[in-house]
């Protein structure tokens, strides 16, 4: 059996990111299960998140919470259909005015969210125990 400690990462700069771009890489989250706090400057995400680690197939909800955010946009996303299910295909980062710049999530389908923050600041954890799922994602080569 695969190892089912949670996944905790904090992500302070570009190669963090990365890293944590790689763990949530076909997490799943329904457009509904987005937040932003513009007062707090806080985006939080709630997704099911594909356990690549695990060496099994598995999935785990996860959050993913981005700090220090100045402004928020979202490109093809139904904000009208909350139930809509989005999947994370990568997190990038455009450098700004260091230490800041965007963070930006793209989505399959050509969706995405760009988030402009002062700063890297993100936290990505596992909220639950893993389950069992029937499918692993499939990538075109």
């Amino acid at each position: 059996m695969a190892d089912a400690r949670p996944l905790q990462l904090l992500a302070e700069d570009p190669d963090d990111l990365a890293v944590m771009s790689a763990a949530l890489q076909d997490a799943v989250a329904k457009v509904g299960d987005i937040s932003f706090e513009g007062r707090a400057r806080r985006l939080t995400i709630a997704f099911n998140r594909f356990r690549w680690e695990a060496g099994e197939r598995q999935r785990v909800r996860s959050a993913l919470q981005v700090g220090g955010v100045l402004s928020l946009q979202a490109r093809k996303i139904r904000r009208d259909r909350p139930d809509a299910v989005i999947e994370l295909l990568a997190i990038g980062f455009e450098p700004g005015e260091a230490p800041g710049g965007v963070v930006t999530l793209s989505f399959a389908g050509g969706g995405d969210l760009r988030a402009e923050v002062e700063c890297i600041d993100a936290v990505l954890a596992d909220v639950s125990d893993p389950w069992p799922t029937p499918r692993a994602p499939t990538h075109e080569t």
